[in-house]
């Protein structure tokens, strides 16, 4: 398994994160742009329900983008994150195989 993966599941926040964006529209109140399930959730929105600055909050997207968990998309100057169904399906099965 990816080091990155362990490390991305290794805070809660982070976590958090990806059980917000399993339901989107349940966790989190319509956007100007972009729409919460098709495009995903801007990082300003994230940020403000985690209760971190912006940078904080880009250091953990960052680190579930770079563990295949995250998809960002960019809207205007925004950036917006949804999961990755596939790669999370993926890393479920290398746990449950015991990797």
């Amino acid at each position: 398994m990816d080091v990155s993966v362990l490390k991305a599941l290794g805070s809660e926040k982070r976590l958090a994160v990806l059980e917000w964006l399993r339901d989107p529209a349940a966790h989190f109140a319509p956007q100007r742009d972009g729409d919460l399930v098709e495009d995903g959730v801007c990082s300003v929105l994230i940020a403000e329900k985690l209760g971190v600055s912006q940078p904080t909050a880009s250091v953990h997207l960052r680190l579930l983008t770079g563990a295949g968990l995250l998809r960002a998309k960019k809207i205007k100057q925004w950036t917006f994150y949804q999961r990755d169904e596939q790669r999370i399906a993926e890393v479920k099965r290398m746990f449950d195989e015991g990797w």
